[in-house]
Parts: C-alpha cells; sequence; structure tokens
C-alpha cells in the first residue's frame, strides 16, 4: 500500500494536477454516512486518493464496519460525486477493511462534532 499521510489519503499523485485532487478531496466532502453527521473524509474512511493519466481517479476505502447498512449506497455517491466533476474521465472506488476501521482515524474536527473531545 502507498504511504499515507495523517488524514489517511496517499500525498502522491501521478498527475500532480493538485487543482485536480483538491476538487475530488471537495467532492469526497460532500458526502455523509446517514447516521453520522460528518463527511466520510472527516470521519477517517478514504484511505488513498490517487489521480492517473487522462483524470482516471481510484480511491481506496472503508467502512465503519463490515456490516454498516450504508455499505452499498457510499461508495457509489462517493463515485458519482467525483464524477460530477468536469473533466474526469473514469472514477473507481474500491473498499477494504485492512487496515480495519477504529475511531482513531477521525480527524480532530469529527471526534469534537461528535463529542469524543
Amino acid at each position: 500500500m502507498e504511504e499515507v499521510k495523517e488524514n489517511n489519503v496517499s500525498s502522491e499523485t501521478q498527475t500532480g494536477d493538485n487543482n485536480l485532487r483538491d476538487k475530488v478531496l471537495a467532492a469526497i466532502k460532500t458526502v455523509y454516512d446517514p447516521e453520522i453527521p460528518v463527511d466520510v473524509y472527516e470521519l477517517g474512511l478514504i484511505y488513498e486518493i490517487n489521480i492517473f493519466p487522462v483524470n482516471n481517479v481510484f480511491i481506496l476505502m472503508t467502512l465503519t464496519s463490515p456490516s454498516c447498512p450504508s455499505a452499498e449506497v457510499i461508495p457509489g455517491e462517493v463515485e458519482q460525486r467525483i464524477k460530477e466533476i468536469e473533466g474526469i474521465n473514469d472514477v473507481k472506488v474500491e473498499i477494504t477493511f485492512d487496515p480495519p476501521y477504529s475511531q482513531d482515524m477521525m480527524s480532530e474536527a469529527a471526534k469534537l462534532e461528535l463529542g469524543f473531545m
């Protein structure tokens, strides 16, 4: 697996297009777990964001649990929101449970919002 930054998102993109990466990140931040009032990025569910040549995007993410009731909805919504960005060619969202999700993966903002701090 590629090296991950503090917010559980890889720091490298092959195209180096930070503007497009910022748009992808902004799109991801509009997706919320229906049961939790925090976006999936701040929850720590996004493990990797990779942008490849010709604006193909790969997202590696997890869910709060393998039996998450929104398991079919959240990844599809992430994919759809990214596809709405002008210039995006293709999007692939892959789910993994390695490493397993824990509350330690949440950002400080998410922990504060949920009353864990």
